[in-house]
C-alpha cells in the first residue's frame, strides 16, 4: 500500500510539474540573437551541418518615403518605421515604430486598426524600453538623446532618450533603424545595438547629424547593406565618398528589396532603392 501510495504522488508531483514548466518558460526574457551572436566568439560550423541547413526565408524592405521603410517578414507580419500615418502603400502594418523628431517622424492619432504601436520615447523624462515579440520578429529598442525643436526651448539641452534606434530580428537578419539621430555613437551604443546586417541611416547632414558623424558610424557598424533614408537633396556621391572606398553602391529602379541570410553581398554595399 505504501508503495501504491509513492507512485500516486510522485505522478501527481509531475503532473504538477507539467502545469508548472510552460509558465515558467513564458516568463524568460526575450533574447537577442544579434547581441548573442555579436558577442559570442567564432564558432567553427561542420560541413554536414552547412549542406543540410534550411534556406532562410526572404525579408521584403520597402521604401515607402522620408524616413519611413516597411519590413515584410516571411510569416507576413508588417512594420512601418518611422510611422506617420502619411507616408503610406499596400495594406496597413501590423506594427509601426516612431520617434519624438516632429510630424514626419510619429503620429499621436495612428490608425486604431494598427494593432501595435511603439513609441521610440518614454513618459515622464524616463527611456523607452521596448523587447517584443510578434510573430517571427523580435523588436528592441537603443535609447538615443534628441535635439529639442520649436516650443521645447530649441536652445535647451537635448532631451535624454527622447529618440530610439529600433532593431528587428528576423529570420536570421539583424535590422537596424537609426532613427532621427542627432549625436554620435558611443562604446556603450554600440555594444547595445549588437550585429547589424542591414542598417537604415539617414543622410541629410543637417536635420539629424552631419554627414561626417553619420559616415563614422555607418562605417563602424560595417553592415552587410546600407538603406539610406532622410535624405532631401544630399548628393549620394557625397556620402558614398565620406564613408569609404571599401562600400559599394547599388542604385536600383525598384523600391523592394527582397533579402535573406544567404543573399546578403560579401562586400558592405549601399543599396538606394528607388525614391530615396
Amino acid at each position: 500500500m505504501l508503495r501504491s501510495l509513492n507512485v500516486s504522488l510522485a505522478a501527481a508531483l509531475a503532473f504538477l510539474g507539467s502545469l508548472i514548466a510552460p509558465a515558467t518558460a513564458q516568463q524568460q526574457p526575450l533574447r537577442s540573437e544579434c547581441l548573442a551572436m555579436a558577442n559570442a566568439p567564432p564558432r567553427a560550423i561542420p560541413v554536414s551541418l552547412r549542406r543540410v541547413a534550411a534556406k532562410p526565408h526572404e525579408v521584403a524592405i520597402t521604401y515607402v518615403g522620408h524616413s519611413t521603410y516597411y519590413i515584410d517578414t516571411p510569416e507576413g507580419v508588417r512594420i512601418g518605421t518611422d510611422f506617420n500615418g502619411v507616408y503610406r502603400t499596400g495594406r496597413l502594418p501590423d506594427v509601426v515604430t516612431m520617434n519624438r523628431a516632429h510630424s514626419t517622424h510619429y503620429t499621436l492619432f495612428p490608425d486604431p486598426k494598427i494593432p501595435h504601436v511603439l513609441h521610440g520615447w518614454g513618459e515622464n523624462g524616463q527611456a523607452a524600453h521596448i523587447s517584443t515579440r510578434v510573430g517571427d520578429v523580435y523588436i528592441r529598442n537603443v535609447p538615443t538623446d534628441i535635439r529639442r525643436y520649436y516650443g521645447e526651448d530649441a536652445s535647451g539641452a537635448m532631451l535624454k532618450d527622447g529618440n530610439s534606434i529600433f532593431i528587428f530580428e528576423v529570420a536570421g537578419l539583424c535590422i537596424g533603424h537609426l532613427g532621427h539621430l542627432h549625436h554620435k555613437l558611443d562604446d556603450t551604443h554600440f555594444a547595445a545595438i549588437g550585429r547589424l546586417d542591414i542598417v537604415m541611416v539617414p543622410i541629410d547632414g543637417t536635420y539629424t547629424m552631419s554627414l561626417d558623424g553619420v559616415s563614422e558610424i555607418t562605417k563602424r557598424l560595417r553592415s552587410a547593406v546600407v538603406l539610406p533614408m532622410h535624405r532631401f537633396a544630399t548628393p549620394l556621391d557625397e556620402f558614398m565618398r565620406l564613408i569609404g572606398q571599401q562600400f559599394v553602391i547599388d542604385q536600383r529602379s525598384e523600391r523592394t528589396l527582397k533579402i535573406s541570410r544567404d543573399t546578403l553581398p560579401g562586400t558592405p554595399t549601399v543599396i538606394i532603392l528607388d525614391g530615396v
